[in-house]
């Protein structure tokens, strides 16, 4: 066994371990005791496929678990209702029962389709995640959120539907391209800013080791952000108060996504800039200083990450988009926003002249 960390997330009936370590792929025992089935659906995409189904195909195989595999085309612009109905055709076709386990095998948006198609399959089946970038596995494989994409808002289609055990096999990241390595580090960060302000000074001191993939600096900022993360959603599986607080970024960051085109802008990109702007309409509500803002620009550059909205967007175009944001009560755009270095809130309470000068000057 080759794990180096497990991190539990604890949800009663439904809690479920998240595993850290290299060769997890290569180690059986961690995916097929969590199959309570003698079938399984692995869902791949064009990208992931090549490099590690066979791994996990040959798991399957020498437990004798039936299978089949599906491969996906790779990109968050596939991330729709219809790529969700292939997944849910190929059950069908293949005579897949209550009993059948889907296993996600990627980065967040095979995730989230996987787990949507698993959570609406016959009302809700088993299915497990092994995240294949840095992002799918600091945020996205972690807490239970599924969904698809809308033309007019991102994720505006899901479910919570709880993964069986998170599978994240750090040799996984070997493979990956610096760009998406980058977009993964913008959720790590996003953990110093909100709940750990420890951890942002030890990803200042260490933003070089992790650009590098250094092992055990990786390994780190994955079980720290996992812990976190695992904390929240303890606290608040739905997202009814506190777990909101993960979205630092997100709104600015979704509206960015929806506007320029889904995959043009990465998500991490996006949610990078989206953490300037907050953390700009949070030093404008003189809430923090201005040192915590430059401290988050700078750190976000180091990690090769945008930092300014894109020009071409106007702030009508951030209204339309972010008043259709899941956090909006009553047309009220609720946002995170930073008290001050590793405190984040949900307000609703900010100057809207305020963050209209955000929205044209940041």
């Amino acid at each position: 066994m080759t794990v180096s960390h497990t991190v539990s997330v604890d949800l009663g009936e439904r809690s479920y371990p998240i595993y850290i370590g290299s060769g997890l792929l290569h180690e059986p025992e961690f995916l097929v005791n969590h199959i309570p089935g003698n079938s399984a659906l692995i869902v791949t995409n064009t990208v992931v496929a090549p490099l590690y189904l066979e791994a996990v195909e040959q798991a399957l195989r020498a437990h004798d678990i039936r299978h089949d595999s599906l491969i996906l085309e790779d990109g968050e612009q596939y991330k729709t209702v219809a790529t969700a109905e292939k997944i849910i055709n190929c059950l069908l076709q293949n005579r897949h029962d209550r009993q059948t386990s889907l296993i996600a095998l990627g980065g967040g948006v095979i995730g989230d389709i996987t787990g949507f198609a698993a959570a609406i399959y016959q009302r809700g089946v088993h299915f497990i995640q092994i995240p294949t970038t840095l992002l799918s596995q600091v945020d996205s494989s972690v807490g239970g959120k599924t969904g698809v994409n809308h033309p007019l808002g991102k994720n505006m289609i899901g479910a919570f539907h709880q993964p069986q055990c998170v599978i994240a096999d750090t040799d996984t990241l070997d493979t990956l391209p610096t760009r998406e390595l980058s977009a993964g580090l913008a959720e790590v960060i996003k953990y110093g800013l909100i709940h750990d302000a420890d951890f942002f000074d030890w990803l200042e001191q260490n933003i070089e080791l992790l650009k590098n993939r250094d092992y055990a600096a990786l390994c780190q900022a994955i079980l720290v952000s996992c812990n976190i993360k695992a904390e929240v959603v303890s606290l608040d599986e739905r997202e009814s108060g506190i777990r909101a607080i993960l979205n630092l970024g997100h709104t600015f960051g979704h509206a960015i996504e929806a506007t320029m085109g889904y995959g043009n802008w990465l998500h991490g990109e996006a949610v990078a800039t989206g953490m300037v702007m907050a953390a700009d309409l949070s030093q404008r509500q003189q809430w923090i200083d201005r040192t915590v803002k430059l401290r988050t620009i700078s750190l976000l550059e180091q990690a090769n990450l945008p930092v300014r909205s894109p020009p071409e967007m106007s702030v009508d175009d951030y209204m339309q988009a972010m008043v259709i944001d899941k956090k909006t009560v009553n047309g009220t755009i609720k946002l995170v926003l930073l008290k001050k270095l590793g405190e984040a809130v949900i307000s609703s309470d900010y100057d809207p002249a305020l963050l209209e000068k955000t929205l044209l000057e940041a």
